[in-house]
């Protein structure tokens, strides 16, 4: 099932979207799963080519926290050194999207859209080569 956004999370500002960024790679720093995954809805919907060689998922989607949990699970486990650098933040009324260093020394720009609740719906990275 894919996440349907009905309405946006009001009040998307700097402010929020810099919180969020600090909150957000601190969590994947700290290798803490159910911190990560407290930022996502339960019907989250996350696009990632990483998706293709750590789960063999060959659509690059998943949905839902089951799938997360999997995902990223099996991702932190594989990659003990992960470490992000946070490089850039930007936001829209609904959005935000992180400029960061990630890992094998990839650069990403993960967008990612909240829901009225202030939980993101719908994810997507994307890396600069792969």
């Amino acid at each position: 099932m894919t996440a349907v956004i009905t309405e946006p999370r009001p009040g998307i500002d700097r402010a929020f979207a810099e919180g969020f960024a600090r909150e957000w790679i601190d969590a994947w720093n700290a290798h803490d799963l159910g911190r990560i995954l407290s930022h996502y809805a339960d019907d989250a919907e996350m696009a990632s080519p990483f998706l293709r060689s750590v789960v063999g998922n060959a659509e690059g989607v998943v949905r839902g926290k089951e799938a997360l949990t999997a995902y990223w699970g099996v991702a932190l486990e594989r990659m003990p050194d992960l470490r992000f650098t946070l490089r850039g933040v930007f936001f829209s009324s609904r959005s935000v999207a992180l400029y960061y260093d990630s890992v094998r020394d990839l650069q990403a720009v993960e967008y990612l859209e909240f829901n009225a609740d202030g939980k993101v719906a719908r994810a997507a990275a994307h890396y600069n080569d792969f």
